[in-house]
């Protein structure tokens, strides 16, 4: 090509590359075998401008060149750069990738319980451990010149999220940061926080997805383009990547829309009566031309399309073992002979130091089958040693079907050349939602190997009930999502920040917060309205103006009023339900009334008063009935032969019976015949009371007549001089207008105050919690206080107090681990079930005075109006590891734990590294000396073993 040059621009090319050699960024770039794309020159040559940089990016686009680059500046200028990422998985796989390129001797890592050259010019770390530096004024951040924070859209994580926050905040102003996030809709806003903050800040944005991504759904044995695909064009092209500007406008493939409308019209997914599931599958697929493929099926489309290897997203652990379980049942094989035994070779290798014993236990013999067939399961149950060899087949190549939670998309390194999403919808904890724009923009980045891949495909299987394409769509062409800040001021913070800065500097750092930054623009806004809301008063001011008179004065007078009015009648519904309420309780079993209201007025006889003093449910009442205390709920027959509890709704006023009857021991409420007597029994008994209907009250003198306040107000209306205005009505509406606005915007300007210095205020209650406690006097932290200060986690004050109070002085190594579980552990959903097995002796006494304790600060925290939902404050300590991590700890085998704790490998392995880094905590802050201390450090040592100790990643 450089022979067709011009001598001319041959020597134009030659000036350029030797300008480009005079910059740190020329023999940076020599390192790839790729140019690298605009987005990444354009923040390189920022970076070595001296400059911050944001970069937001897609998933995949390659944003680690950047942070890659500072890496490269810092060992060029004889400067220290930290690396951190939100996950000790992350951080070992940024590790391992920069000591290929740099060497052993140059990259260290710190996870909290892993420590790798810890001196050198070049750390990788998860965010929590820099935070704790910056705290602790550590020595390694002399020299520190730039700090990579991967992955920082995290900041908005509800519970991590304030960690990046506090770091942004608290780095020198010497250091460079380099963030580097997922597309976000309001970069430029985070960067303009970060301007504010850290001064000069370059922000750079990139829609560009190198790999171009096709979006497909799959239904029965076809597949269809999401997008209809005009002129004719290939994929890629007309495919549009997520970030491509036209693609929301692009059309629904319209097979796709009528295939939903004729499914819908057809009553796709309807069951008929109790059938058997795979008899209604075989039903839904003869009464349909579509259906959800099975697991299996997409995995062979796949294979047979090219389109391996695919990553599934599957919302549940089960579901993740159960597909694979699923291939394996079938037979299917995506690994020749040569290829099974490259795994089987590396899986040994990577194996080799867990003892045979626990292979059985952690399902090691069925883990490998899969991989040697080229399928796997990726989880947060899983060993961890398991999930990185997954990670490295799947690279390699080896594994070409992996089922993954969502947790795979956290950022590590393991793109494919398709993704499958089974449902749209998943568990958060709480409920089943549909995923958001960013969670689908997260999960199908995921698609497309650069320099592997020409295109990436996302493919979403076909929904049996309501499918919507265009809702899909929708889905897929948001290509972003808000960053939103989950920063709270924390005790541990508190403490640190006043030891540091004394308490009026630390509320000025917590006001540069990007929480408080977003809250006051969001005050802005508010404030424009609330100016727009006050010329709108000036106006209705003006028209209400009476001639005759103060017209305000005289509205003032007709809502007093309207007021005493509303007051009395309320006053008068309040006595009519106490009324109606006392009738209730006088009723007895047997008893014909009249229900004056609701669904089942009419006659009734009275099964069962259901009155709060008396049984829950009465003696005939259906099985699985409950007792609602909200006033006596009557159990009954009525008219129609239906059994019915009925609420105090139904009755507006009194009811009295009307007869009395016996009701027949052997009457029986699901017995239509035994209603059907009892029913036409009650009728005859009470003649002609329930033709008539209920008995006739007194209509009682209205309260209002007889109230002198009423009265009073009445006369001075008429008396007013305004009352005589032939515009009076007119002025009265204008008025109404007037006083609604102005409520309006007093609603307005308190939503100001509330937003205005909320962080500070926050804040400032902590203290005063904590000056309570003695762990703070004005400005100085007391010794308490330092102690607190070495304490972090969701649990910081009550460790803190369990320490101070001696909890735990008198606990063995194993006791104490089972204590300090607690401090740590929090059950999924579907864990907490059962009440948890507990040790008994001193770690039971001591486990029951922690939850003692946190009820107390728990109290505290509420007289402080600290809130616990607004991500402040101290949740109540989980149990339910406690077990566990005593036998463990006490030197039982895996198996034996595991089958007592009814976890998986993964997630034991997972809460016993938090443990062993929480021990580590109590171990620096417990006195010097103290058995506390020593135990700690004993439990640590009894905990790092087996499985816990030969995983490597956390």
């Amino acid at each position: 090509m450089s022979d067709e040059m011009s001598p001319a621009e041959r020597y134009a090319a030659a000036k350029l590359r030797a300008a480009d050699q005079a910059t740190a960024l020329g023999p940076f770039r020599e390192l790839y075998d790729f140019d690298l794309d605009e987005f990444q020159i354009e923040a390189c040559q920022a970076l070595e401008a001296g400059k911050g940089v944001l970069v937001a990016a897609p998933t995949g686009s390659g944003k680690t060149i950047v942070g890659e680059f500072a890496v490269h500046l810092a060992l060029s200028e004889g400067r220290k750069c930290f690396y951190t990422t939100p996950i000790k998985a992350l951080s070992n796989q940024k590790f391992t990738d920069l000591v290929k390129r740099y060497g052993a001797e140059k990259v260290g890592l710190l996870t909290g319980d892993n420590s790798v050259n810890g001196d050198a010019p070049v750390i990788v770390m998860t965010t929590e451990v820099l935070r704790n530096m910056l705290y602790a004024g550590s020595q390694a951040l002399d020299g520190l010149g730039y700090v990579v924070m991967d992955e920082v859209h995290y900041l908005s994580d509800r519970f991590r999220g304030a960690v990046w926050e506090e770091v942004i905040i608290h780095l020198p102003q010497s250091v460079t940061l380099v963030s580097l996030s997922a597309t976000v809709s309001n970069a430029e806003e985070f960067g303009d926080w970060l301007d504010t903050v850290r001064g000069d800040t370059e922000v750079i944005v990139s829609e560009h997805r190198p790999v171009p991504l096709w979006q497909h759904v799959l239904a029965g044995r076809r597949m269809y383009d999401l997008y209809e695909e005009k002129g004719g064009g290939t994929p890629g092209t007309t495919a549009a990547t997520p970030a491509t500007p036209d693609r929301a406008r692009r059309e629904v493939n319209p097979d796709l829309v009528r295939l939903a409308r004729t499914e819908s019209q057809n009553g796709f997914g309807r069951g008929r009566g109790k059938v058997r599931e795979a008899d209604r599958e075989r039903e839904r697929r003869q009464r349909s031309r579509v259906w959800t493929p099975s697991r299996v099926e997409v995995i062979e489309r796949l294979d047979a399309e090219g389109l391996l290897p695919a990553i599934t997203f599957i919302f549940s652990r089960a579901g993740c073992q159960a597909a694979v379980q699923q291939c394996l049942a079938v037979g299917l094989r995506l690994n020749n002979e040569e290829n099974r035994l490259k795994v089987r070779a590396i899986v040994e290798e990577r194996t080799k130091s867990i003892p045979d014993e626990d292979l059985h236990v952690l399902g090691y013999f069925e883990f490998l089958e899969g991989l040697e067939r080229g399928v796997a399961a990726h989880h947060a149950g899983m060993l961890p040693t398991f999930k990185e060899v997954v990670e490295e087949l799947f690279v390699r190549g080896l594994v070409k079907a992996v089922f993954a939670t969502e947790t795979l998309a956290l950022g590590i390194n393991m793109p494919a050349r398709s993704v499958v999403l089974e449902k749209l919808v998943k568990w958060n904890g709480e409920t089943h939602a549909d995923i958001t724009p960013g969670e689908f923009t997260q999960l199908t980045g995921r698609a497309g190997r650069r320099g592997i891949d020409v295109e990436g495909h996302a493919v979403v299987l076909w929904q049996q009930r309501g499918f919507d394409p265009t809702a899909l769509a929708g889905l897929a062409g948001t290509r972003t999502y808000p960053l939103r800040s989950s920063f709270k001021p924390s005790y541990n913070m508190a403490v640190n920040l006043v030891g540091q800065f004394g308490r009026h500097r630390s509320r000025e750092l917590l006001e540069t917060s990007f929480a408080q930054f977003q809250a006051d623009r969001s005050v802005v806004g508010i404030s424009r309205q609330v100016q727009r809301n006050e010329e709108g008063l000036d106006g209705y001011r003006e028209s209400m103006t009476c001639h005759l008179g103060d017209f305000d004065e005289y509205m003032n007078l007709r809502r007093q009023l309207k007021d005493r009015e509303a007051e009395l009648s309320r006053q008068g519904t309040a006595q009519r339900r106490a009324a109606a309420a006392d009738a209730l309780e006088k009723l007895k079993p047997g008893d014909i009334i009249h229900v004056p209201a609701g669904k089942f007025a009419g006659l009734a006889l009275v099964l069962d008063p259901g009155v709060p003093a008396g049984r829950s449910t009465g003696q005939h009442a259906p099985r699985g009935e409950q007792f609602q205390h909200d006033g006596p709920r009557p159990l009954v027959l009525t008219a129609e032969r239906q059994v019915k509890r009925l609420a105090p709704i139904d009755f507006p006023v009194p009811v009295e019976a009307l007869d009395r009857m016996r009701i027949p021991k052997s009457f029986n409420p699901r017995s239509p015949q035994s209603r059907r007597d009892l029913a036409s029994a009650m009728r005859s008994k009470a003649g002609t009371a329930g033709v008539v209907g209920p008995p006739k009250h007194r209509k009682s003198r209205s309260e209002a007549a007889d109230d002198r306040e009423i009265a009073q107000l009445r006369t001075d209306i008429r008396a007013h001089p305004c009352h005589g205005c032939d515009e009076r009505e007119d002025h009265a509406r204008w008025s109404e207008r007037y006083h609604r606005l102005h409520r309006d915007t007093r609603q307005l300007e308190r939503r100001i105050e509330g937003r205005t210095n909320t962080i500070a205020r926050t804040f400032d209650r902590v203290c005063a919690l904590l000056t309570e406690l003695d762990y703070l006097e004005g400005d100085t932290v007391t010794p308490e206080g330092r102690r607190l200060a070495r304490l972090y986690g969701e649990l910081d004050l009550l460790a803190s107090e369990c320490l101070r109070d001696g909890v735990w002085d008198g606990l063995g190594p194993a006791e104490l681990a089972a204590c300090a579980s607690a401090l740590v552990y929090e059950a999924r959903a579907a864990d907490d079930a059962m009440p948890p097995r507990l040790p008994s002796g001193n770690a039971r006494d001591a486990l029951g005075e922690m939850v003692r304790i946190w009820g107390r600060l728990d109290a505290l925290e509420e007289a402080h109006r600290i809130n616990q939902a607004e991500g402040v404050g101290q949740r109540e300590p989980d149990l339910g590891f406690a077990w566990p991590a005593f036998r463990w700890a006490s030197g039982h085998g895996l198996d034996a734990v595991l089958r007592d704790a009814d976890m998986p490998a993964g997630d034991f392995v997972r809460w016993t590294k938090q443990l062993i880094d929480v021990l580590g905590q109590i171990a620096a802050a417990a006195p010097d000396g103290s058995p506390v201390g020593r135990n700690a450090r004993k439990a640590v040592d009894g905990l790092l073993r087996g499985v816990v100790a030969y995983s490597s990643v956390g």
